[in-house]
């Protein structure tokens, strides 16, 4: 498939919680609509990437890349779709916690590196939080490396709401697993090394979310969280046109969240 050339793309970046669930509520539909230039999906749940191939992955007009769990079904896993074919896509980050769990993925475009990330949950008692603050340490110094190469997008669960207005019950819930201070503190510290959290630099005072749990009709009464994000590295952000949540889309416990960027 040969490259697009575009000079504004629209991606769009969704925790999908099984894409093959999703894929039954509607996804592939949903996406023929809004045709965004490149989506990104986390929490596949899919271990062995021979059924993405056959069953899902088929998108007309789509290249089609994936990072599968492939030690625990049922977990994790990244999926991007693209209609511009990237230079390189990376899925091995060595021999580290970056290329655990089918977490992350690395499209390297002409322009720009897009990272497409499924960050750990820090668990109910915070069982996982030392796992998910060496995973955010890695992850801090691998972006700092590459955006001194050409800048960065990234996106993705980050299953961390940084500030009190990104989740709706924000005195409750201090100290919970996505609320927790050291958490909180390593976004504000990935923020302070050169990069910008789009939506919150368009809308410094919105209050809208992307993820509601399941139970007590919490989506039903906007108790919400927002802990998916669109970050771009600063030099890219005066170029960001439109940063969004479609809090309307249905098929997950999360909806997608958008970027609009000229490039």
């Amino acid at each position: 498939m040969k490259t697009k050339q575009v000079s504004k793309l629209t991606i769009l970046s969704f925790n999908v919680n099984g894409i093959r669930a999703a894929t039954r509520k509607g996804l592939l539909t949903w996406l023929n609509k809004t045709k965004p230039d490149i989506f990104c999906a986390q929490e596949t749940k899919i271990h062995d990437p021979e059924i993405l191939d056959e069953k899902i992955l088929r998108l007309k007009g789509y290249n089609a890349f994936w990072n599968c769990a492939t030690e625990k079904k049922g977990y994790s896993g990244v999926l991007t779709y693209s209609r511009l074919k990237p230079k390189e896509v990376k899925i091995d980050f060595g021999n580290n916690i970056l290329s655990q769990e089918g977490r992350m993925q690395l499209l390297d475009y002409s322009q720009f590196y897009l990272l497409n990330s499924y960050f750990p949950h820090s668990n109910h008692e915070l069982t996982r939080l030392p796992y998910k603050l060496k995973f955010n340490q890695a992850f801090l110094s691998y972006i700092k490396k590459l955006d001194k190469i050409k800048p960065l997008i990234l996106t993705g669960d980050f299953n961390v709401a940084h500030q009190e207005i990104d989740l709706a019950r924000p005195k409750d819930n201090v100290g919970n697993p996505g609320f927790t201070d050291e958490e909180r503190v390593w976004m504000t510290k990935l923020l302070k090394s050169g990069f910008v959290d789009s939506f919150r630099y368009l809308h410094p005072q919105k209050v809208q979310y992307s993820w509601w749990s399941y139970r007590f009709n919490t989506r039903v009464n906007n108790i919400g969280w927002r802990i998916d994000y669109f970050l771009v590295s600063q030099r890219l952000a005066k170029k960001v046109k439109r940063a969004f949540i479609l809090d309307k889309v249905k098929g997950s416990d999360h909806c997608p969240v958008g970027l609009e960027i000229k490039i």
